[in-house]
């Protein structure tokens, strides 16, 4: 892990530098441009937009999180993360809602890596920040659904945007249990930042 990149979170003035990593990659798996986990807001309508522009819309209106790695001037991953309003679209959604006892205020859905700096542990920062921005908002439980990868399969890590189980787990996350077929729910409770 390298000491020159540095997390900011997203927000309109760090929002051009998001927006040229999610169009280096064609707007990140077919053009969803980390808009999938999110739905209408009171004043913005998901299909009367472009993806940029929804995205654009939702950070505008304080309801679009992410923790942002930057290398340099340059945004190289993001970690995103929200409460259960703001990212609804989860997958697997009526199972993990049938096994929900208590609903945590704060999810991790979605992290995207630049193809130039993956396998690098830069997610790992991602989730790091996003924790950190998370305490500083407060703090409070966190849930999340990796993926868990089946042992000595290669998987490609463009299809891992949801990160790994053993990445939540070296992060302190405890495992709860299995939706879907690959996907699984971990918590972790992040007490508020200091000062």
């Amino acid at each position: 892990m390298t000491n020159s990149h540095v997390i900011k979170p997203l927000t309109p003035e760090t929002f051009p530098a998001w927006l040229a990593l999610a169009q280096k990659h064609n707007g990140v798996w077919g053009g969803c441009y980390c808009s999938y986990f999110h739905d209408d807001t009171e004043h913005t309508v998901k299909d009367e937009y472009d993806r940029p522009t929804f995205k654009q819309r939702l950070v505008a209106e304080g309801v679009a999180h992410a923790a942002l790695v930057f290398d340099g001037d340059d945004a190289i991953a993001w970690c995103e993360f929200g409460s259960p309003v703001e990212l609804p679209n989860i997958y697997h959604r009526k199972q993990y809602d049938a096994g929900e006892t208590k609903s945590a205020p704060w999810r991790i859905t979605c992290f995207f890596v630049d193809r130039d700096h993956r396998r690098s542990g830069v997610a790992r920062e991602a989730l790091d920040g996003a924790l950190e921005l998370i305490a500083q908002a407060g703090g409070g439980e966190v849930v999340s659904f990796p993926n868990e990868l089946a042992p000595g399969k290669r998987t490609s890590s463009s299809f891992l945007h949801n990160g790994t189980r053993a990445m939540f787990e070296k992060a302190g996350f405890t495992f709860e249990r299995h939706i879907g077929k690959s996907k699984t729910v971990m918590r972790k409770t992040i007490p508020p930042a200091r000062g």
